[in-house]
């Protein structure tokens, strides 16, 4: 099941279709109105009653009507990011990338209406298969990026079957359009001495979602000579796909050629496209050989599906290109500016053959220096199978990297005396996204939690990506300083969502792990960082305020996540998804008395993070404004007295809580949540694990503190959090530990190893054994333990299944959840590091 989304609750798919027909100037709702009064008595009657009821209710609707406004006007701090940043004027060497990491290859412009290029293939023979997005069960891979710089090189193996694709690209400078670029896939058989060598089909399409125009120039059968074009944002330009040729050679190899061209269907429905116009009619006849049938595309330059009305050019135009060669081959897709040809460099030559393998094998090795020079694996001993985990774990988080463009569902915070008004779901404002993603099959969106640890990585490599991504991001608050947990932007992204999970409440909260980049940029004092810190500060502080003042707790220096599930029968422990860490068990009865550990934490963190922004900005209003808060949520003795469970012997969430809860079978319901005694009560929540550890994990307790101490006992404990593989979710003497949530909702946070928590807890144990303590010596020993569990873990899956990991059993070590999954679990090239 969907981490994140994960099972998150959207709004009825009803209410989601009212909001997005009222966006487009349909009714969301028909009203009628009522008959007239037939008595001059009888209405002023009407009038003495109904009208204080109506004032009321007019109220509510106009507070309620406010509210849903706010909940989708762009807040009105400057952006952090300077006006068309993302323009080929501004940012030439970004404009074109690998910004689409749902499909296993294609680059786009970063474009509100971008133009757009991507590979299919198929390998010919009994059942083939089209290839084009990256989907968890098509039985590809393992596949990745093996290099990738984030900006203008990569290199990435596919293993499709009997197959092995090598992607890879080459962007060179020039011009102002933001330059050149080169592809080259190479395909080749996996077994060496194959003899029976397939037949295979490479597609390489182009697809404008705007007003570009796309002229193909046609040449033998079915093949293009090139395809020109034109665009405001891109000026003139041409792609040429090239002869295939041996592998990395020079000897030409016989190809059969096929094209296609209509009009946008829509980017969703571009693979079903395709697979529609297959035929078998066609031949591969190669000189000397027997003949062999394959699926072709019409092989025509006719425009199909032309619309008369002359909408089709106004949605765009696609244009796909089939070459059919034998196993092993390579072929080269080639895009050249006009306005980078036309530079006056006469000796540029085309980006291809020799030219082209000169180039990639340049960025090949300036990339392996970069990475030792920045991550130093080599000079701190590990060896070269490390060396290759780490490469693959940074080139495949910035090979997905996205940009993404479009409008969220968005259902606005309702309060109490508003509850009753009837709100639909509202399309925010379109918005443009720069981001890494979670997970290319499963998670090809923008997570605002996952985010901040994707930062942290890709800020060591690239504190300039970092500044893009985090002013994308702060460009999504609300004027209420919301942020939306999960980012569904355009037709691509939103087709692999469920209906139910498109909708963002404006309610919940998520952690604010954006912050934790924005303290490493506090520390290294990078004046780039430190101008652009200054830009984003309002909004910094906006989203701040919003999370401290809406996740407000019932107590002072309380919080409570806001959206939890209600306590269904079918559920064993109501989800608590704003937290990141949905069915990790927490009070059994949701109530609005409980207080939650890890927000508290988070709201520290946050507090000590803007006031130390603050003062080095020289912000003496928000210093004054923020420090007491800091200085309160940091002192012990109130943590203490809010969620130290000394019966637990541990920090804890406090609410209106039962243990005595179980699912039992119950005919015909399925599993049926049973509740016995003791009945819940307001009590400290007995559940050992992550959230049990958030002041250590956030460093905010002193290393003489006598909370630390007990903190550390249980997390060494292997019958608690301990495994041969990193700290556990959940401890293994929780009664959840292991525990479905529902007949059809299995463990996600009840004990599963993730990367994201044991990199924090490697960092707290770091900077514990750092200082000087009592807890010293024992801080240092279990970090040093512990990092050698986590990283030989996630290297030894790696070597087995070629692929990074959701998450780890905390039984064996297997991978487990979605794959890959190269965004947190990426963290293992800084835990290899020993850079927190």
């Amino acid at each position: 099941m969907a981490r994140g989304e994960r099972r998150r609750r959207g709004a009825p798919v009803d209410g989601a279709r009212a909001a997005e027909g009222a966006a487009r100037g349909g009714p969301a709702r028909r009203e009628s109105r009522g008959g007239v009064a037939r008595g001059t008595v009888a209405a002023a009657v009407l009038v003495i009653v109904v009208l204080p009821l109506a004032l009321t209710l007019s109220g509510s609707w106009l507070l309620a009507w406010h509210r849903a406004r706010r909940a989708v006007t762009l807040h009105s701090a400057p952006p952090a990011l300077p006006p068309n940043s993302s323009s080929p004027a501004m940012a030439p060497d970004l404009f074109w990338g690998t910004y689409r990491p749902h499909v296993y290859f294609g680059m786009k412009t970063r474009s509100a209406q971008p133009l757009l290029t991507g590979l299919m293939w198929a390998q010919h023979g009994t059942a083939p298969k089209l290839r084009h997005t990256c989907e968890q069960g098509d039985g590809v891979g393992p596949y990745g990026w093996e290099f990738h710089d984030g900006l203008s090189f990569g290199r990435q193996h596919i293993l499709d079957g009997a197959l092995r694709l090598t992607t890879e690209f080459v962007k060179r400078p020039g011009g102002q359009h933001g330059g050149d670029w080169s592809w080259r896939v190479t395909v080749e058989s996996q077994a060496s001495g194959t003899s029976a060598l397939p037949l295979v089909s490479l597609f390489f399409y182009v697809v404008t979602d705007g007003k570009e125009v796309l002229v193909p120039e046609g040449g033998a059968e079915g093949q293009l000579k090139f395809i020109s074009g034109h665009s405001s944002e891109l000026g003139d330009f041409r792609f040429t796909l090239l002869a295939p040729t041996s592998p990395g050679g020079t000897t030409p190899k016989y190809g059969s050629y096929n094209v296609f061209w209509s009009s946008n269907p829509g980017l969703p429905l571009l693979t079903d496209m395709v697979k529609s116009r297959l035929n078998s009619w066609f031949q591969h006849r190669p000189p000397g050989a027997s003949p062999e049938r394959y699926l072709g595309l019409p092989r025509s330059l006719k425009w199909e599906d032309r619309d008369p009305s002359g909408q089709g050019e106004a949605q765009g135009q696609f244009l796909i290109q089939q070459v059919t060669v034998k196993a092993p081959f390579s072929v080269e897709f080639v895009f050249e500016s006009g306005s980078a040809q036309a530079g006056g460099d006469q000796a540029r030559g085309q980006l291809a053959g020799s030219l082209l393998t000169q180039a990639l094998e340049s960025h090949a090795e300036a990339f392996r220096e970069r990475f030792e020079k920045t991550f130093q694996l080599q000079k701190k001993g590990l060896g070269p199978q490390e060396q290759a985990l780490g490469q693959a774990a940074l080139s495949g988080l910035l090979g997905g990297i996205g940009y993404f463009y479009g409008q969220g569902l968005v259902l606005p915070d309702m309060k109490a005396e508003e509850s009753e008004q009837k709100v639909a779901p509202a399309l925010f404002p379109p918005v443009p996204l720069f981001t890494a993603v979670p997970s290319r099959s499963f998670f090809p969106r923008g997570f605002l939690w996952d985010e901040g640890f994707h930062q942290l990585l890709v800020q060591r490599w690239d504190p300039r990506l970092s500044r893009e991504a985090l002013g994308h991001w702060l460009g999504l608050l609300n004027a209420d300083g919301w942020i939306g947990r999960e980012q569904v932007l355009g037709d691509e992204a939103r087709v692999r969502v469920p209906p139910e999970f498109l909708v963002q409440r404006a309610a919940h909260a998520n952690p604010p792990t954006l912050l934790l980049p924005v303290a490493h940029m506090l520390e290294g004092h990078d004046p780039a960082d430190l101008a652009f810190l200054r830009r984003a500060f309002p909004r910094l502080h906006a989203w701040f305020s919003w999370l401290h003042q809406s996740q407000a707790g019932p107590v002072p220096l309380s919080y409570r996540w806001r959206g939890r599930d209600s306590a269904l029968p079918t559920l064993l422990n109501p989800k608590t998804l704003p937290s990141g860490l949905d069915d990790y068990p927490r009070a059994s009865h949701p109530s609005a008395t409980e207080r939650h550990l890890d927000l508290r934490c988070w709201v520290a963190l946050g507090a000590r993070v803007l006031v130390q922004l603050a003062e080095q900005l020289g912000e003496a209003e928000a210093v004054a404004e923020l420090g007491p808060l800091a200085a309160s949520l940091g002192a012990e003795k109130s943590l203490d007295e809010l969620h130290w469970a000394p019966e637990l012997g541990v920090f804890a969430d406090f609410g209106n809580h039962t243990k005595a809860v179980q699912l039992k079978p119950r005919p015909p319901h399925g599993l049926v949540r049973v509740v016995g005694r003791p009945h819940p009560r307001l009590q400290y929540v007995d559940a050992l694990g992550y959230v049990s550890l958030f002041p250590l994990l956030l460093r905010l307790l002193d290393p003489h503190s006598p909370r630390l101490g007990p903190l550390l006992d249980v997390l060494a404990d292997r019958r608690h959090l301990w495994s041969p593989f990193g700290l556990r979710s959940l401890a293994a003497s929780s009664p959840f530990y292991g525990q479905r949530n529902s007949e059809h909702d299995p463990p996600y946070w009840r004990g599963a190893v993730w990367l994201n928590v044991n990199y924090l807890a490697l960092g707290a144990l770091h900077h514990y054994g750092h200082l000087k303590g009592p807890h010293q010596a024992r801080a240092a020993k279990l970090h040093s333990e512990l990092r050698a569990n986590v990283v030989g873990n996630v290297l030894r899956q790696y070597q087995a299944t070629g692929f990074l990991w959701e998450q780890y059993s905390d039984r064996d070590g297997r991978g487990m959840g979605c794959r890959p999954f190269q965004g947190w679990t990426s963290l293992v090239l800084l835990a290899m590091a020993e850079d927190y």
